[in-house]
């Protein structure tokens, strides 16, 4: 059966039939992986925060809240909790006094190392068991999606390190 090409003007819905059921799926997959891919001790604000962070160290407050879309005391209450555990630090800006810097501390970003190693071990086991097809597909689709969508914030989903 050959599908017609799909237009601009054609929904979701209509290209990939059951995309409610691959959500409901997607949720799942994630609550049944929650050991591997969850961010405790921190919260997935927080760990969001320190995301950011890492891709912008020594990023300001402001532009920390308005990457988060939050109002100043919950970016500092963020914050706050995080040098509490250990992963930030916090520093004035060089040129404005009033102004505060934060960067992720050794701590910090050993602590998102291992969540990123924990999330890639567990989505590398469920490909690992799927068919050679099916994983070449998955790879060409979640790229198409990450293009279409792009990047709220501009940067990177992540930052490669040597």
């Amino acid at each position: 059966m050959h599908k017609a090409p799909t237009t601009a003007h054609q929904h979701a819905s209509d290209v990939v039939p059951g995309i409610g059921e691959v959500l409901e799926l997607l949720e799942v997959a994630w609550e049944r992986s929650r050991d591997a891919l969850g961010t405790a001790p921190l919260s997935a604000a927080q760990t969001r925060v320190m995301y950011i962070i890492e891709r912008e160290p020594g990023i300001i407050l402001s532009a920390l809240g308005r990457h988060l879309s939050a109002a100043a005391p919950s970016v500092t209450r963020l914050c706050d909790r995080l040098q509490a555990a250990g992963f930030l630090r916090r520093f004035p800006h060089p040129h404005n006094r009033r102004e505060v810097q934060v960067e992720l501390t050794e701590s910090g970003l050993t602590h998102l190392r291992a969540i990123r190693h924990r999330r890639e071990q567990a989505l590398r086991q469920a490909v690992d068991r799927m068919p050679h097809d099916d994983q070449l597909a998955l790879a060409t689709g979640l790229r198409a999606l990450c293009d279409a969508a792009g990047d709220p914030l501009g940067a990177p989903l992540r930052r490669e390190t040597a």
